[in-house]
């Protein structure tokens, strides 16, 4: 099979460009918006129904994230000049669902339930993470450094809370909730 070269063209962004791709950094930050707001109502009912002190306590934690992510999102917003408004996130909507349907369909007080909320957790920081930093990417694109700078933050964050789960699930979740 022969080798073909790829030929990519380079051109100049235009103003129409910019202008359509800083609707779409507006759009994903409406997208994002509604998604941690969501989250702040979310982690404590996941908090309240942990089984594990150190889970219920991630929860907590990560709840007093998520306001601070909402406040800097609404920083953002007037960074570039847009007023904060959330836009209904169906991704966020349905893994928030499926958190509530692990909650319903695993046993009180189980690992279990723990092991359950920890995945569907990580599907959420997962899910935060890839959407903060196509933003952060974009915001660099459009010259938005400082506006970056304030989404690798909540990126950071985001990435050490998924950390921390991992580290929940492989210390003693998994095991004890095998062992159930």
């Amino acid at each position: 099979m022969k080798a073909t070269k790829s030929k990519t063209a380079t051109r100049q962004i235009t103003d129409t460009d910019s202008e359509k791709l800083k609707e779409l950094f507006i759009d994903g930050l409406k997208d994002i918006y509604w998604a941690e707001k969501n989250l702040t109502k979310a982690l404590p009912k996941m908090a309240k129904n942990a089984t594990s002190e150190e889970l219920k306590s991630a929860f907590d934690m990560h709840t007093t994230e998520t306001e601070e992510h909402v406040s800097r999102l609404e920083e953002i917003f007037g960074m570039v000049g847009e007023k904060a408004q959330a836009k209904k996130c169906a991704a966020m909507e349905g893994l928030i669902e499926e958190a509530n349907e692990i909650i319903s369909s695993t046993d009180k007080g189980t690992m279990v339930r723990d092991c359950g909320l920890i995945m569907a957790a990580q599907k959420v920081e997962h899910y935060e993470i890839a959407s903060y930093g196509t933003l952060r990417n974009i915001a660099r694109t459009l010259g938005h450094t400082d506006v970056a700078d304030l989404l690798q933050q909540t990126l950071d964050q985001e990435g050490e809370t998924d950390h921390k789960l991992t580290e929940l699930a492989e210390t003693y979740v998994n095991e004890e909730a095998n062992a159930e």
